[in-house]
């Protein structure tokens, strides 16, 4: 019964949220205070009226009370599934994230009009190919604490898909270049090897995605940047000291300093990821701006981002098929 009111409330403020958005006193910030009052007092009315129902019910049979509880607790679970709930928790996170969750819908929705803007058509091309590598990736992610999907966003924007030496040293199905020495070593002691080979598509994924964490952890966690010091590399002390000479903390004050390629890479990544989180899922690849497929598909979540900046400590959650 807990679990059940606790959705509720956060569907109420949810919607609160949208309803009373704005800064005015008079018009939004009381209107909003007095609905979490009116919804805590609510709450104490109809716990009162549970504790007395459950009394009652009791004397007619002692398993009356559990009976109706799991049938509050489906109707609760079956609106936790609809898109209305999902719709109305991110406005409520939006609320109380703050600067954070600001900067994380920014980038959500980035990512969301890339997609719109993507040709789906070779962007299926490429996850077909990616199957081949999935296991791989899945491994390789687990291994070292990052998410597949982003992996494979990844993997689908350095080279398609189509493992090979490019003119700028790149070289694989990551085209890694200059990887840090300390995630070399790491995956030289995980496989056992001496030496690593960047044209076996094994060793290659193993040491992006210890090259992945690494930038994470030296970025707090934050993906965002995280994915641009993926990009960026080492090159004249990497984007660490890129902000630290421009004095930014975030993506949205590193963006202005940054040229187009850079900068757009981290949107690139994951919009290759949202595809192929829908493909994987859904088997299809939706046209955003068909039907009710914006709302559907911002409902699925971009990956990397359903639990804010930090996938450091997500493991693979779906394995390969």
């Amino acid at each position: 019964m807990a679990a059940s009111a606790l959705v509720g409330i956060i569907a109420v403020l949810g919607r609160s949220a949208d309803w009373f958005a704005g800064t005015g006193l008079w018009s939004n910030l009381l209107p909003f205070a007095g609905m979490v009052l009116a919804i805590g007092t609510a709450n104490a009315v109809l716990l009162h009226l549970w504790l007395g129902m459950r009394a009652r019910l009791k004397l007619k049979g002692m398993v009356l009370p559990a009976i109706l509880a799991v049938f509050v607790a489906i109707g609760a679970g079956w609106f936790v599934a609809q898109e209305e709930f999902g719709r109305d928790l991110r406005k409520l996170r939006t609320l109380v994230g703050g600067m954070q969750e600001a900067e994380r819908n920014t980038i959500a929705h980035q990512v969301f009009a890339a997609y719109r803007r993507s040709d789906l058509i070779q962007m299926q091309r490429i996850i077909e190919r990616a199957q081949i590598y999935l296991p791989t990736i899945h491994e390789a992610a687990a291994a070292f604490a990052v998410d597949p999907e982003v992996m494979v966003g990844i993997a689908a924007t350095e080279s398609s898909f189509y493992p090979r030496d490019s003119k700028d040293g790149g070289r694989g199905l990551f085209q890694i270049t200059a990887p840090p020495k300390s995630a070399v070593k790491v995956v030289k002691a995980h496989l056992k090897t001496d030496t690593l080979d960047m044209l076996n598509q094994r060793h290659n994924t193993f040491v992006a995605a210890a090259t992945l964490r690494d930038y994470l952890a030296q970025m707090n966690g934050d993906l965002f940047l995280g994915l641009l010091a993926y990009n960026i590399g080492p090159a004249n002390g990497g984007l660490r000291s890129i902000m630290t000479q421009y004095g930014a903390r975030d993506f949205v004050t590193i963006q202005p300093y940054l040229k187009n390629l850079p900068r757009d890479y981290p949107i690139r990544v994951l919009t290759a990821a949202l595809a192929y989180r829908l493909w994987h899922r859904e088997g299809r690849l939706p046209r955003y701006e068909e039907g009710n497929n914006a709302m559907h598909i911002q409902s699925v979540g971009v990956p990397g981002l359903d639990q804010g900046f930090s996938p450091v400590n997500t493991l693979a959650k779906d394995k390969a098929t």
